[in-house]
């Protein structure tokens, strides 16, 4: 694994504001495949349409929880429409180091593979704690103006993620599922 790009404020462009940068971020959240009501492919067309939408309108950097699910087919999404846009980015926001750990092989290597393909990472912390996910989940809608949200109505991080970004003024596009 090559050296991961970490998330620097200044790196990214340092002659704007938080406040100006932030409305050009886009954030993700959803739920695990084993949550959701539909196919994966479904969620996937579904998560395209919207993130071409939220190029269209202008947004460049996309924010993903690297969670599995509806996270890493957001970020694999991003990636692949680097290809047609490459003034986009892609910004792994991972809970914790070692979060993937006990996954899946499937799904670390896709984990993996995204990781190092994206443009920065930002590990929320060194390593777990109980409240480390919805620290994550707010620092992604802290530092965004648009929330994409794949959700079935159940309760959990999905539905709290939403809650707080509709506090905090972000604008949901929810995704049809």
């Amino acid at each position: 694994m090559h050296e991961l790009k970490r998330w620097n404020r200044k790196a990214i462009d340092e002659n704007k504001t938080e406040a100006q940068k932030r409305q050009y971020r886009c954030a993700f959240t959803g739920h695990r495949p084993e949550k959701l009501n539909k196919p994966e492919s479904v969620v996937k067309a579904e998560l395209k349409t919207a993130i071409e939408q939220s190029i269209a309108d202008g947004y460049q950097v996309f924010l993903s929880g690297m969670a599995r699910g509806v996270d890493l087919w957001a970020a694999q999404i991003v990636l692949d429409l680097k290809q047609q846009h490459k003034h986009i980015q892609l910004v792994c926001v991972v809970p914790y180091e070692g979060f993937e750990w006990r996954w899946a092989t499937q799904w670390q290597s896709i984990y993996h593979s995204v990781l190092n393909k994206a443009d920065y990472v930002r590990f929320v912390k060194k390593g777990y704690s109980p409240d480390v996910f919805q620290r994550r989940n707010e620092w992604m809608v802290n530092h965004s103006a648009r929330l994409i949200a794949v959700f079935n109505g159940t309760s959990g991080g999905t539905k709290n993620t939403i809650e707080y970004a509709k506090q905090s003024g972000v604008e949901i596009l929810f995704c049809d599922i």
